[in-house]
């Protein structure tokens, strides 16, 4: 095998990996968010403090740096997400292949 087909193999086996990895995490900060709420927002809330005070801004998903409210006064960050999200079969999505 010459180097070039090295190292795509070894590129290949890392990015699946990289990927497996990445959606265990996934599914496992949503268990955790899932069955301790509390905890979750409080150390999120410290992470996103920590980090503006750093300087790092933080996106929602319309790429806007700051929270707005709605007419209901709640924040459009959560406004617009169902708990329970998941299709009609009652299935969630717990880091399922895109």
């Amino acid at each position: 095998m010459n180097r070039e087909a090295k190292r795509r193999e070894y590129g290949e086996k890392y990015a699946l990996w990289l990927r497996n990895y990445q959606r265990a995490r996934t599914r496992a900060l949503s268990r955790l968010a899932r069955e301790y709420p509390d905890q979750y927002k409080e150390f999120l809330e410290q992470e996103r403090a920590k980090d503006e005070a750093e300087g790092k801004t933080w996106l929602d998903l319309s790429g806007r740096t700051k929270r707005t409210m709605d007419s209901t006064g709640t924040s459009d960050r959560t406004s617009g997400i169902s708990k329970g999200r998941g299709n009609s079969k009652g299935e969630g999505n717990d880091g399922g292949e895109a």
